[in-house]
């Protein structure tokens, strides 16, 4: 069992700050996620917590104790990494193996363990070859299975499953939020792939050059952003976020194509508008419209670039609507779903009103 802390870390590799005074609990038995772009310090942090590296200021707590100093052997912490570091002489069943015999566990138990992560995992049929028989997603799985075969009081994972195809990266990460379920270990989790990190994680972080931008659940980030950089960085399409302006009794954004009669708020600069929470439809003459500039049908729902003035933006649709390219139509949205930015790019408390 291990609930994992930082206290105000900072982590640098000469002038560069990989980690920036991180604070954050992850509580035992918690599937948590980081979540950034390439060099945002996600990497960083797990090998601060497996012991690879030592942070400059501030401490690190395993269960409650300062592990600064403890080597990676005593923190015992299985950990997959993203270079996966399979031992090349050695087969996918002995690679597996290997932890628990540097361990001396009883030849029973390891291949009792064996079996269970490798049908988990479905490798059963190449537990004899060679790492250098195997295809990027069966060596990742395989480490995977290093990792699961043992009883470590958390798993971190770095990336460990973007080798796979589409349908089996589906089908793994949730047999390992299972898994993590059933081991009632903690996990930690590093991805850019925002839709791993929504789907699995109980709740997440999201890192922006090495600064911690926000912590929640995936459902809290995702409908209350705390900054524009985390309001731009999950969803796909990404938010509409527009340049807002107070007229009358509202606010108009998108050269008034999008009008708001909504409550003040002080300070606000922006709007922020998921793009299944922007209504489309035909222009019938009154206020600004705006124009179709992309029509993108996805199966069950439709992906529509809109134009207006000098801002583009986009609506996600349900089913296959009439709409073709250079058609005029309204914008409006439910004002409860609307997201206000001040100058400094934080997020403003909420309005009410009645959109038009």
């Amino acid at each position: 069992m291990a609930e994992i802390a930082f206290y105000n870390v900072t982590k640098r590799y000469g002038d560069t700050v990989a980690v920036d005074n991180a604070s954050f609990t992850v509580a035992d038995n918690e599937f948590f996620c980081f979540f950034g772009p390439p060099l945002s310090g996600k990497s960083t942090i797990l090998r601060l917590i497996l012991g690879l590296e030592k942070p400059d200021v501030g401490e690190i707590l395993i269960d409650g104790k300062v592990v600064n100093a403890v080597s990676p052997a005593q923190r015992n912490i299985a950990m997959v990494f993203q270079n996966l570091a399979l031992f090349p002489h050695m087969s996918a069943a002995d690679n597996i193996r290997f932890p628990l015999i540097e361990r001396n566990e009883a030849s029973a138990i390891i291949e009792a363990r064996l079996k269970d992560a490798a049908e988990k995992l479905h490798i059963v049929h190449i537990l004899h070859k060679m790492p250098g028989q195997l295809s990027g997603g069966e060596r990742q799985r395989v480490a995977i299975a290093r990792a699961l075969v043992r009883d470590p009081a958390a798993y971190l994972m770095d990336d460990p499953i973007s080798a796979l195809d589409a349908r089996l990266r589906e089908e793994t990460r949730v047999e390992l939020k299972r898994i993590q379920r059933e081991a009632g270990r903690t996990l930690i989790y590093v991805t850019h792939d925002q839709e791993e990190a929504m789907s699995v994680a109980d709740r997440m972080a999201i890192l922006e050059h090495g600064v911690i931008r926000q912590v929640g659940t995936p459902v809290e980030i995702y409908d209350n952003p705390a900054t524009t950089y985390v309001a731009r960085f999950l969803g796909s399409p990404t938010m509409n976020i527009l340049p807002v302006q107070r007229v009358g009794e509202g606010y108009e954004a998108a050269s008034g194509a999008l009008r708001i009669q909504s409550q003040t708020v002080a300070g606000a600069t922006e709007l922020g508008l998921r793009p299944e929470d922007l209504r489309v439809q035909p222009f019938a003459g009154k206020g600004s419209p705006a124009t179709v500039a992309e029509v993108e049908p996805l199966g069950g729902y439709t992906v529509v670039t809109l134009t207006a003035g000098d801002v583009s933006l986009h609506a996600m649709v349900r089913g296959q609507p009439d709409l073709r390219v250079g058609v005029q139509v309204t914008l409006s949205c439910d004002p409860a779903k609307v997201i206000y930015f001040g100058a400094s790019g934080t997020t403003l408390p909420r309005m009410r009103g009645v959109a038009q």
